[in-house]
C-alpha cells in the first residue's frame, strides 16, 4: 500500500509539473544533491537545461545516504536525486521533501568493470577466482549501488568467500577509481559510469540476482527556488532529459500500478 501511495503522490505531483509550472527568472541558480552514479548524465542534463532555461545548476554529488544525511542537517539543496527510492521517501516522511514531488526518474544497471579484459569475470561466482585479487564495491552502509552489490554477492553465494578481497568505496565514483588505478582487480559499479568510458571492459550483472534499481527524486520542501526546481524535475522527466539518461545506460521507468 505504501508503494502505491508514493506512486500516486509522484504521479499527481509530476503531472502538475509537466502540465506547466511557473517560470523562474532566467538568472536563478539551483542546487541539486545527486547520487554519484549520475555524474556524467546529470552534467549533460544540466548543460542542456541551462541552455534552454537560463537557470544555472550547481551539483553536490555523493553517495545517496550521505547526501540524505546532509539534507537532514540543513545543507542547502533544492532537489534530491537519489540512487534508490528509499532515501527520498524517508526524507519525505520526515517532512524535508514535498511528497507530491517524489517520482521515479530512471532505472539503473549494475556491471562488473576491469581495466584488463583478461581479468574480467563473466559471471558473479567467478569473482572468487584466484586471478582476481581484490573486488571493490560502494559502501553498502550508505550507497544504494553498494547495497545492490552486496545483495548480488549474497544471492550468488559468494559474499562470505569474498570478505578478504572486498574493498569499499565511499561512493560509486571512488569505487570505479580504485579499479581504474589498479588498486583492485574489478569493481562492481553502475553502467552509467562506464558505458561511455574510454578503455576497460565490463559485463552486466545478472539482474535476476537483485531487485530493479529504481531511482527517485524529489523537491526539498523548503526550497527557496521552487519554480526553478520544478522546471529542473520536469526537464529530467521530459523526452529530452530521458533521452540523455538512456544514453548513459538508464532505462525509463514504467509507472504501471
Amino acid at each position: 500500500m505504501r508503494i502505491l501511495a508514493w506512486w500516486l503522490y509522484g504521479f499527481i505531483g509530476i503531472s502538475m509539473l509537466l502540465a506547466g509550472c511557473n517560470a523562474a527568472p532566467p538568472d536563478t541558480e539551483i542546487t541539486v544533491s545527486a547520487a554519484a552514479n549520475l555524474i556524467p548524465a546529470f552534467e549533460e542534463i544540466g548543460q542542456a537545461f541551462t541552455a534552454e532555461t537560463g537557470i544555472a545548476v550547481t551539483y553536490n554529488f555523493g553517495s545517496s545516504g550521505k547526501l540524505a544525511q546532509q539534507i537532514e542537517q540543513g545543507a542547502p539543496a533544492d532537489v534530491f536525486a537519489a540512487a534508490n527510492v528509499d532515501y527520498v521517501t524517508q526524507l519525505a516522511d520526515k517532512g524535508l521533501i514535498d511528497p507530491a514531488t517524489v517520482q521515479n526518474y530512471a532505472r539503473g544497471r549494475l556491471v562488473i568493470w576491469s581495466r584488463s579484459a583478461s581479468q574480467l569475470p563473466q559471471t558473479v561466482p567467478e569473482l572468487v577466482d584466484t586471478r582476481i585479487e581484490r573486488v571493490a564495491i560502494a559502501n553498502p552502509e550508505h550507497a544504494p549501488y553498494g547495497i545492490v552489490a552486496k545483495t548480488v554477492l549474497k544471492n550468488a553465494g559468494v559474499w562470505d568467500a569474498l570478505q578478504s578481497k572486498l574493498v569499499f568505496g565511499n561512493d560509486v565514483r571512488q569505487t570505479l577509481t580504485y579499479a581504474q588505478s589498479g588498486d583492485v582487480t574489478v569493481a562492481m559499479v553502475p553502467l552509467s559510469l562506464v558505458i561511455n568510458l574510454d578503455g576497460g571492459s565490463f559485463v552486466p550483472v545478472d539482474d535476476s540476482l537483485h531487485d530493479p534499481i529504481n531511482q527517485a527524486l524529489g523537491i526539498i520542501k523548503d526550497s527557496p527556488h521552487r519554480a526553478a526546481a520544478e522546471q529542473f524535475v520536469a526537464f529530467v522527466l521530459s523526452e529530452k532529459g530521458q533521452s540523455i539518461l538512456q544514453k548513459y545506460g538508464y532505462e525509463k521507468v514504467k509507472h504501471d500500478a
